[in-house]
């Protein structure tokens, strides 16, 4: 009896020495797993920063201009390019089906006017009654309003130039078929120098801007020349084409012959309000891209987390984020390179 006992306390033993030693390794690798850091606390900064766009040029009074109706085309009288005063003649139709739809009205219009001065008489004497009197009458004002239409179709069976400017596309030409409302020609308000430039924007940079905000434009057309430019129009949604919001700025130097409709330019928005960020080192910055990328941070100094940011820009060595450091303490700067999402860290001095 006393043999067993003594056996299993021996066995006993074993199993703890063999526990202690499996701990002992198990801190042993924990220790060989945590990975020393340099860190940096973070801190959001209110900044002045100037936003950099680019779009095309256009004018908001671009036009697309059609017939009142369908028909022949006679004549387009201008081309992609040319300068148009307002007014000018640009294209016709061919009038030869719609001044006789006017000479159908006018003579309907004249009968029902000899009907009426008829049925006038007739009832005068007795012989007409005043519901056929009436009725003539009725018909006599149906034929005035019919050839007054006509008269209308035939006026715009002709498209004029709106305003000063240019002829941007031409869609149609002499002896094809126009519809009613087709677009045949497209112009713009260019002549009156009312040019603004259409540039894409992020959410972050949507934020920033503010109607009224001042900027300067550059452009190859002017090389070495920058243009004094104001926002003013900041859209309430996002394009569907761009993925962007797009915003107007108007430019405001009157000497911008240089410029079409279509033409690439690069904008400098100044915000008059001051926005915040963050500006961490760029070696902190992991898969990152021109809008967004990665860092780790800590809360607790001994876990490694792996977040999400969204990049501004990048200048002087440094990265403007704009977002996603907002619950993080401190900023992992050095050893980013051997951390995963939840890995220990130890903190070493700078």
């Amino acid at each position: 009896m006393k043999y067993i006992v003594v056996c299993v306390a021996g066995l006993y033993a074993c199993i703890a020495l063999v526990s202690c030693k499996s701990r002992a390794e198990k801190t042993e690798m924990q220790k060989e797993d945590v990975i020393p850091v340099k860190l940096l606390p973070l801190k959001q900064e209110t900044m002045q920063q100037i936003i950099y766009a680019s779009g095309q040029f256009s004018t908001d009074e671009e036009t697309n201009l059609s017939f009142k109706s369908g028909g022949i085309i006679g004549r387009v009288l201008v081309k992609e390019g040319d300068a148009v005063k307002k007014g000018q003649l640009l294209a016709t139709l061919n009038l030869t089906e719609i001044n006789a739809a006017v000479e159908q009205a006018s003579l309907a219009y004249q009968k029902a006017q000899r009907d009426y001065e008829r049925a006038g008489n007739l009832y005068r004497d007795s012989v007409a009654t005043l519901e056929q009197m009436q009725n003539a009458k009725t018909a006599m004002e149906v034929a005035k309003q019919q050839y007054a239409s006509a008269g209308f179709n035939q006026r715009y069976a002709e498209i004029r130039a709106p305003r000063n400017g240019y002829v941007l596309k031409k869609y149609l030409n002499d002896g094809q078929y126009a519809s009613s409302g087709t677009p045949v020609i497209q112009v713009n308000g260019a002549g009156e120098t009312n040019w603004i430039l259409k540039a894409g924007v992020s959410d972050y940079q949507w934020a920033a801007i503010h109607t009224g905000d001042k900027a300067t434009v550059s452009t190859d057309a002017l090389p070495g020349k920058l243009l004094n430019a104001v926002v003013i129009r900041k859209p309430e949604g996002v394009d569907p084409v761009s993925g962007t919001f797009i915003i107007h700025l108007k430019l405001t130097e009157q000497q911008t012959a240089s410029i079409a409709s279509g033409l690439f330019g690069k904008a400098a928005i100044q915000p008059s309000h001051a926005v915040a960020a963050w500006a961490i080192p760029y070696d902190a910055l992991l898969d990152g891209d021109a809008s967004q990328g990665y860092v780790f941070v800590t809360n607790d100094n001994v876990t490694a987390q792996k977040v999400k940011v969204q990049v501004e820009k990048i200048e002087s060595g440094k990265v403007i984020i704009a977002s996603g450091l907002e619950n993080a303490k401190s900023l992992i700067v050095s050893g980013s390179a051997y951390l995963d999402n939840g890995s220990a860290i130890k903190v070493i001095a700078q």
